[in-house]
């Protein structure tokens, strides 16, 4: 197997380019590419080329399918996909969900997880979130209801929290924000850490940093995976899949910004221990 051929070829064609010779791959040698890639290739690199060759919304369902399938859950995989992915891809990923397993995805959530972060996972996945829309006089309400849940941390309030985070549109929740910091003199997210825990808390603050900013959300996911997971390849090899054509350099951008050095230069010290 010719591996920098397979990089040249894969790695510097979009999506829509690598379905075409896929296709024509079929028609010219009657094999599927993307089993062929399946039996040859093995580790990472397998799932790194594999990865490239599905439509965004098949990878998503894919990744999430294999989140909860087998030993364990990948709530991190979850958390990455469902908070930050928009109505419409939400959509079009249940759709691949129910068509490449046959499963319905909110099912397969409700069995795998549980408590108050499967409610917010379960909401998320509804995919009905509004969208530009932004009411001034209800921020200020929807923002003292955030403030009491994180002083009440009820089941009712934890509720309430999650229905406003997972439901108001990003516009919205950008003007809730600034009135909880003025409400409470405190940061939304220094407050769900100080209040809430596990995943539960980690799936909260994923939601506000996307809504703040998708790409410093994922530039921060890759540092975590680099730096404090020991590398962890899959969500590297995930958010760099799932973002190639959509935010990747923006969250290059933002990565050197934040931490001082370009993510392609953390990837490849990492690598080299």
């Amino acid at each position: 197997c010719d591996k920098d051929m397979l990089i040249d070829i894969l790695t510097q064609r979009c999506n829509a380019q690598r379905l075409m010779i896929a296709e024509a791959y079929r028609n010219m040698y009657g094999r599927d590419l993307l089993t062929d890639l399946k039996e040859t290739l093995s580790h990472h690199f397998k799932e790194v080329m594999v990865g490239l060759m599905y439509p965004p919304a098949s990878y998503d369902a894919h990744e999430l399918w294999h989140a909860m399938k087998g030993a364990g859950t990948d709530e991190n995989c979850l958390i990455d996909i469902l908070a930050s992915r928009s109505n419409g891809e939400i959509f079009q990923m249940k759709e691949a969900y129910l068509m490449q397993y046959d499963s319905d995805p909110l099912q397969d959530i409700y069995s795998e997880t549980s408590g108050h972060f499967r409610d917010t996972l379960m909401n998320l996945a509804q995919g009905t979130r509004q969208e530009g829309y932004a009411d001034p006089a209800m921020a200020a309400q929807d923002a003292m209801v955030l403030w009491e849940a994180c002083q009440q941390k009820t089941g009712e309030h934890k509720n309430m929290l999650q229905m406003i985070l997972c439901n108001k549109s990003y516009q919205q929740l950008w003007m809730v924000f600034q009135e909880f910091q003025s409400i409470s003199g405190q940061d939304i997210v220094d407050a769900i850490n100080e209040c809430y825990d596990g995943y539960f808390q980690e799936l909260l603050i994923a939601i506000v940093l996307c809504v703040r900013d998708k790409a410093s959300y994922f530039a921060y996911r890759l540092y975590n995976a680099i730096h404090e997971l020991g590398f962890h390849n899959k969500t590297i090899i995930r958010i760099l899949v799932a973002r190639s054509e959509i935010d990747l350099m923006t969250i290059r951008q933002r990565y050197k910004a934040r931490y001082g050095k370009s993510l392609l230069h953390d990837i490849r010290v990492s690598l080299q221990y």
